[in-house]
């Protein structure tokens, strides 16, 4: 949804004006709720619940007041009452209530319990994209306060009690959204939240700007302030960030002038700013702008209205639109206002950024063929002429909303977005452009830019050197306000920061002067542990990394880290090191090391064990397995995560067999074994890694039958007790046993014989302790032939036998 202030410029013909609060029944709140006056809906439906209401009806009408509230802003009783609903065991397990509940949490600063109630979201919608990466973030939130200390941010004297955002440069000052109320003609109530519609005002010069401290961030304030004391706990913000497809709204509107406890306030705003222009300022919304390199051509936003037209859409809903005029004297005088050509009724756009060679507009709609609620498109524009709008792709838009875009003087693109990971509310992203395309990662800006309530609406130079946001963070007091930013250092390098810690394996103490090698791709860079046996290091996110730990005394580990595919919230990274021990039972005292080296005295000839972990169903590389290499000499370990490629890779001596082992949640794999190499090592052994997952049919290696029979044979009694080693492995899998025959003897005899076949190693399996809950048996006779040895058909018995073979269909793995 689309705000002319930050989602949605919405307005129904019908309901313009404020409803008296004064109806007490379910039926009247019902009313409230479909004209969209969510404040007045909340209040109603809070005293119906007080009332005898049935169970039924009663959750129905929690599920509209949690969204009422969630309408406008008021993410504390959004909480309380969404935390209401999902712990009701009769609660159907509706999936937008857990995704609105979690985001509450996380705009009141409660990532731990977001994070959780994200996890249950995802398993009620699975295709969503956003709960993982939410998840992972609020497992380490601290990963945005990096480059805090670089950012200085004020509130300006330039904000009202009412909402101020959104600037956007013009000649030596801006031009911003505000509900203040010395405007044109007659302005009426917006039915949503009973807030002020939305004008175009004009600050002439940015250098009068100066801070002041708002209510909650501490020192004197310049401006005037009084107390009052709240009436009602409600939002305190315009935005909503809700979608077309939740309702028949594009956004809302709306401080009531209601606040949390105490606040204070401006009674006036020490730096006076004008209303922009009586020709484009109605009694409607006029929302964000943006303006041609000369200044003297505009491109805003405003509801479905003009020349004094209002019109709808087919639900009788007022959409937003883009529109453009002209100042021909350049006298401030504006004129000839167009809609732009890609405008409909039946969806909106708005937020528009013109480059700075005025030859692209990015701006949001909520258009058809989108990926969510709003996305960013790009449109080309020649001399006042528009192209066909571009979506940006999913790498910018998400299922979630994306909005108030603004494109640098570079060409580089920021954006506001709920659907990005972020602190909670709308974050500000950055991403680097070329033709329109997003060039690299998209980068949220972190702290102190973003906060856990919505920041958005930020301009700002080339170098990101200072700018201005809007936000409607606590410490503004209510609704959105103004704020400017310095950036007054460097900011860190986008990297991974690892935190690599070296301890003693046995007294768990951390080991200090530890020498570790850092390599990759060819390069290699020493590092030293500090006395608490750490250090840090950056690291490239699309590398892996090989780290080989050594100190006097104790036996030498590799750890292998993927950056790319790490889980977020690893931050840290241990490399223990077990002690030297000796050895008894030979004239020589020999000291065992992790690469299987009996006798240090004596050279060790060094193998690079390698390979690749792949899927057993595509053959395709899996990414973020821990691959283990276990010395059976001594019980050491070395441990790779695979990158994207799946490969992985060791360093072995002879003298030590070695055990092999892959492990991803969610996937099943065989381990191999390394046998001992002799004198003359050859210099790679090469030992791939399949990975099985739920629906995979593996072949049990070797399980052959004599004709005829079903017994199971010495050789195959070998093979199935791998499938019993593997079985205890993964204690939660269950398996589909099937057996096949070849093509000899008839087809009923060939079908009986192969569920005798399955029904055996069944048996086999249960013997061994396996309980029969977890084996399922079936038999397929000839019908599947792995080669052409059918009826007719000459085959050496040796062909046949492929044939006659067991495998097995993974059922379930966790």
């Amino acid at each position: 949804m689309i705000n002319c202030k930050k989602i949605g410029l919405v307005i129904l013909t019908a309901f313009l004006f404020v409803s008296k609060v004064s109806a007490q029944t379910l039926k009247d709140a019902e009313a409230e709720f479909e004209k969209m006056s969510y404040l007045n809906a909340a209040e109603m439906y809070e005293h119906a619940l007080k009332g005898k209401v049935s169970e039924a009806d009663k959750q129905a009408a929690k599920l509209k007041l949690a969204y009422a509230y969630r309408q406008i802003k008021d993410s504390q009783n959004a909480e309380r009452v969404y935390k209401e609903i999902v712990d009701n065991p009769s609660f159907s397990g509706d999936s937008k209530a857990y995704l609105y509940y979690a985001q509450a949490l996380a705009t009141n600063g409660k990532y731990k319990e977001s994070q959780e109630v994200y996890e249950k979201y995802a398993k009620l919608a699975a295709t969503d994209k956003r709960s993982s990466s939410f998840q992972k973030l609020y497992k380490n939130i601290e990963t945005l306060n990096k480059n805090r200390a670089c950012y200085k941010v004020e509130y300006l004297n330039l904000n009202t009690d009412k909402a101020d955002f959104s600037p956007s440069y013009y000649k030596n000052g801006f031009v911003f959204n505000s509900g203040r109320t010395e405007s044109v003609g007659l302005k009426r109530v917006y039915s949503w939240d009973n807030s002020n519609f939305l004008d175009l005002y004009y600050l002439s010069d940015i250098s009068k700007l100066t801070a002041s401290q708002p209510s909650g961030v501490g020192g004197s304030t310049a401006n005037k302030e009084r107390k009052f004391k709240a009436p009602a706990v409600v939002g305190d913000d315009e935005y909503t960030p809700s979608t077309p497809n939740d309702s028949r709204t594009i956004g809302s509107y709306g401080s009531t002038g209601m606040y949390k406890g105490y606040a204070t306030y401006n009674e006036t705003p020490v730096t006076q700013s004008e209303v922009f222009s009586k020709t484009l300022n109605t009694k409607y919304h006029e929302g964000p702008v943006t303006f041609s390199s000369d200044g003297r051509k505009i491109v805003f936003t405003r509801n479905n209205y003009n020349s004094g037209s209002f019109k709808t859409s087919a639900d009788r809903v007022n959409k937003l639109k883009l529109y453009t005029a002209e100042d021909k004297k350049g006298d401030g005088q504006w004129s000839t206002v167009k809609e732009v050509p890609f405008n409909n009724n039946e969806y909106s756009t708005g937020h528009p950024s013109l480059t700075k060679d005025d030859k692209l507009m990015y701006f949001v709609s909520d258009m058809p063929g989108g990926f969510g609620g709003t996305d960013v498109y790009v449109v080309e524009y020649n001399n006042g002429n528009f192209g066909t709008p571009v979506n940006l792709g999913p790498e910018i838009n998400t299922e979630g909303n994306e909005m108030f875009p603004f494109v640098d003087e570079k060409g580089n693109l920021y954006f506001a977005s709920d659907g990005h990971a972020g602190l909670g509310g709308l974050d500000i992203f950055f991403v680097e452009l070329q033709d329109g395309k997003a060039k690299g990662k998209i980068k949220n800006l972190g702290a102190p830019i973003n906060t856990s309530q919505d920041d958005f609406g930020l301009i700002t130079d080339g170098e990101r050197r200072q700018g201005y946001l809007s936000s409607n963070r606590k410490r503004g007091g209510a609704d959105d306000d103004i704020y400017r930013f310095t950036r007054e250092c460097d900011e860190k390098p986008e990297c991974r920061e690892l935190q690599v810690i070296v301890f003693d394996a046995e007294s768990k103490l951390p080991l200090d002067n530890a020498d570790v090698e850092v390599s990759t791709e060819g390069k290699t860079e020493m590092k030293k542990t500090d006395s608490n046996g750490t250090f840090k290091i950056c690291l490239d996110e699309d590398k892996s990394y090989l780290l080989k730990a050594s100190r006097e005394g104790y036996l030498p580990n590799t750890v292998g880290y993927s950056a790319k595919d790490a889980k977020i919230e690893q931050s840290t990274l241990d490399i223990p090191l077990q002690p030297v021990k000796e050895v008894e039972g030979d004239s020589l005292s020999a000291r065992i090391n992790p690469s299987g080296n009996p006798n240090p005295a004596l050279p060790c000839k060094v193998t690079t064990l390698r390979g690749r972990v792949t899927s057993n169903k595509d053959k395709q590389p899996i990414a973020g397995v821990l691959v283990t290499l276990r010395n059976e000499c001594d019980g050491t370990i070395q441990q790779v995560v695979t990158g994207a490629d799946g490969r992985y890779q060791f360093d072995i001596c002879q003298g030590c067999d070695y055990n092999l082992e892959a492990a991803k949640e969610n996937f099943g794999s065989k381990s191999n074994k390394i046998k001992k190499v002799g004198d003359n090592p050859p210099k790679y052994i090469n030992s791939n890694l399949s990975m099985f997952e739920e629906g995979d049919v593996i072949t049990i290696d070797n399980i052959y039958y004599d004709y005829g029979r079903y017994n199971i044979r010495p050789d195959a009694a070998r093979e199935l007790e791998k499938l019993v080693s593997l079985m205890k492995r993964y204690p939660k899998m269950r398996i589909d046993l099937r057996s096949h025959t070849d093509s000899r003897s008839s087809t009923e005899f060939n079908q009986k014989l192969s569920e005798n076949r399955s029904k055996s190693v069944v048996s086999y399996l249960r013997k061994r302790g396996i309980a029969s809950t977890r084996l399922e048996s079936s038999g397929f006779g000839e019908t599947q032939l792995l080669n052409e040895c059918a009826d007719g058909v000459e085959c050496t018995e040796e062909q046949h036998q492929t044939n006659r073979r067991t495998e097995f269909k993974v059922i379930q793995m966790q």
